[in-house]
């Protein structure tokens, strides 16, 4: 089988790359010039794992090609997917559809027989039947006759882990109106059912459904977390262990019930604000997502509220280590990161930022103004009046609490993560500020000089 992938960005060239796994001949086009070329030299525009290598496999078994060429792509492919992007728009929040339409209508103009064109990009409900009317009127005023469909088939790609949920996901969902579309699609994913993956056949407008209520449901959980983590901190419980003890009863499942600072991200932010707004249209409002897209706004920002506390009310002039910049670990993504609303409110009351994160440095740099950039955590930590962890990533799992404590200025962490145990900051001395749990107070002078 053949088929073209429409956008190479972080859905299409990932889901691109895996089709090609599968032992499909894919085609991505980009209008993009210097992507293209770049991927065809082997340089990948984004961060995920594994994908640099996955690529190069199968540009070299031939199974993957890059071109600028829509018609090239849409000629003899069984099926075009659409994986442009739909971002927010800055003045309502809907969903940019723009660069979704203006793909069919070039697909349009590039049909010479029957077409299955395909939207991964996350879409509103009643994309695919207005695909279909920009679809139709193209080829009229071309004067052709091609026979098509169109499919809803949403991606459900965790960034950092993206390989693997294409290859083993849950489910896959398939938004068709006929057979004959829902055939190809079954024979694409065809690999998937030795693993016995559940596939939705469903209609387009539930399928577009699917995509925005999951991501709302699992940016709810989050939200939900959180709240109960403010609870916890005014009533001495412990959120970690309140989760492990709602998330095991399997009508909830423990996914999604960390506490932090937030969720941020190119998905979340972006489909939940899409969701409200689809409900406003149709005279369905979504009370509980409006309130979930609230609630983390705020609480983003109260985050940099909860440093200022920590270090007494006051950070004018004082030096705050950040690290972690990217909204999660194993991505360079800085889209919605929580590290954007807080360092600058921060800074805004006087404090010297200095930041490091293993791999978002570059994109993050595109974001703010006036850091120090470090070149690893200790270098973030010398001289610091606070210790700020906001992304998870492995590498501040382990760090050597005894240098931070003689290379900081206060030994102090702000720890929005939960990645280091309470006990182990009391026993090195530590003030510990983390989420949902008791804070660590720092001892006084007179208990060291007593201890000693």
């Amino acid at each position: 089988m053949r088929i073209g992938v429409v956008g190479t960005g972080y859905v299409g060239l990932v889901s691109g790359t895996c089709f090609a796994e599968f032992g499909i001949n894919v085609v991505c086009v980009d209008k993009d010039v210097s992507k293209i070329e770049r991927l065809k030299a082997g340089e990948i525009p984004i961060y995920e794992p594994g994908l640099e290598a996955l690529v190069a496999k199968q540009v070299k078994a031939g199974r993957l090609t890059f071109t600028t060429d829509l018609r090239d792509v849409v000629s003899g492919s069984d099926a075009v997917f659409i994986a442009v992007g739909t971002p927010a728009q800055r003045d309502n929040g809907h969903a940019d559809m723009s660069y979704v339409y203006q793909a069919a209508k070039e697909i349009a103009g590039a049909m010479e027989d029957y077409t299955l064109i395909v939207t991964k990009s996350t879409v509103p409900v009643g994309t695919a039947r207005e695909i279909q009317k920009i679809i139709r009127a193209e080829l009229k005023a071309l004067g052709k006759e091609c026979a098509f469909d169109v499919c809803s088939n949403p991606e459900f790609l965790r960034e950092g882990a993206a390989i693997s949920d294409f290859m083993r996901p849950d489910r896959i969902v398939i938004g068709v109106d006929s057979p004959r579309a829902a055939e190809i699609m079954r024979e694409l994913y065809r690999p998937l059912f030795i693993n016995e993956t559940p596939m939705v056949v469903t209609s387009p407008e539930t399928a577009e459904i699917i995509k925005y209520a999951a991501n709302a449901f699992l940016a709810t959980k989050i939200t939900f977390i959180n709240e109960i983590a403010d609870l916890c901190e005014k009533t001495g419980g412990n959120v970690q262990e309140v989760a492990k003890g709602i998330g095991l009863d399997g009508r909830i499942g423990s996914k999604f019930l960390h506490a932090g600072p937030g969720y941020g991200g190119s998905c979340f932010p972006k489909d939940t604000l899409a969701l409200t707004q689809i409900g406003q249209k149709y005279g369905a409002p979504q009370n509980i997502v409006e309130t979930v897209v609230w609630v983390n706004a705020e609480r983003q920002r109260s985050m940099a509220l909860r440093v200022i506390e920590a270090c007494g009310g006051d950070v004018d002039g004082k030096r705050i280590g950040v690290l972690g910049l990217s909204f999660k670990p194993n991505t360079d993504d800085m889209r919605e990161a929580p590290s954007q609303q807080i360092i600058p409110l921060l800074q805004d009351d006087g404090a010297k930022i200095a930041v490091f994160d293993p791999i978002a440095m570059d994109e993050a740099r595109k974001c703010f103004e006036d850091l120090e950039w470090c070149e690893g955590p200790y270098e973030v930590a010398q001289g610091a009046d606070a210790l700020v962890i906001l992304t998870e990533w492995n590498e501040f799992r382990g760090l050597d609490l005894e240098r931070l404590a003689r290379i900081m200025n206060t030994k102090r962490i702000v720890d929005m993560r939960n990645i280091y145990k309470p006990s182990e900051m009391h026993e090195a001395g530590f003030h510990y500020v983390s989420i949902g749990r008791a804070e660590v107070k720092a001892p006084s002078a007179s208990a060291l000089k007593k201890a000693s």
